[in-house]
């Protein structure tokens, strides 16, 4: 049987019921490994929580915000794609998969990113601000107007994504370079 939840706080919860939750604050739960197949969140925030290797089936995110959230190993891919919108900040996304998503103006703000997989997304003008985007894949990406000014530790290959007047610093542009092996000083 499913619920529906409107404008409640969920505190301190490890289990929550299957269900549609809009307008619903999370706090602080420790949601890690958990089956969310098939559950609805409808603009959500989450805070301080733990998702980590959590079943994303068919789970729909729609305007949800993730804050100082754990997220590793999450396969975001095998969210419901309609109306998916997510942002995060503050957030450990290491390992996160959002494979051929279209995700477009996604936000990650100071965002651990430690080898997440973005082949073939659109994250066209999506902002990648102070996160840390080591290993990450990007492999027939679509990457037009996204905002890479902060971020760093990444490598695009600008002949395998789509990078059209995406933005970068003058201090980050190794990260474009690095197939070529060249010494840059």
């Amino acid at each position: 049987m499913s619920g529906f939840f409107q404008e409640e706080d969920f505190e301190n919860q490890t289990e929550i019921a299957k269900g549609e939750y809009e307008n619903c604050r999370f706090l602080n739960c420790d949601f890690s490994e958990s089956d969310l197949t098939d559950y609805k969140f409808i603009e959500c925030d989450f805070s301080g929580c733990n998702l980590s290797l959590s079943k994303l089936n068919q789970t729909l995110l729609q305007k949800v915000h993730f804050k100082d959230c754990k997220l590793l190993g999450l396969n975001f891919d095998d969210c419901n794609e309609f109306s998916l919108s997510i942002s995060f900040e503050n957030s450990q996304l290491n390992h996160a998969v959002f494979y051929q998503l279209k995700i477009k103006k996604t936000i990650f703000k100071n965002c651990q990113m430690i080898g997440c997989d973005f082949t073939e997304a659109d994250l066209s003008e999506s902002f990648f601000e102070n996160s840390n985007l080591q290993d990450a894949q990007f492999d027939r990406t679509q990457l037009q107007k996204a905002d890479f000014r902060t971020a760093y530790n990444f490598s695009i290959d600008p002949e395998l994504n789509n990078i059209k007047n995406a933005k970068f610093s003058k201090e980050n542009l190794v990260g474009l370079l690095d197939k070529y092996n060249l010494k840059i000083e």
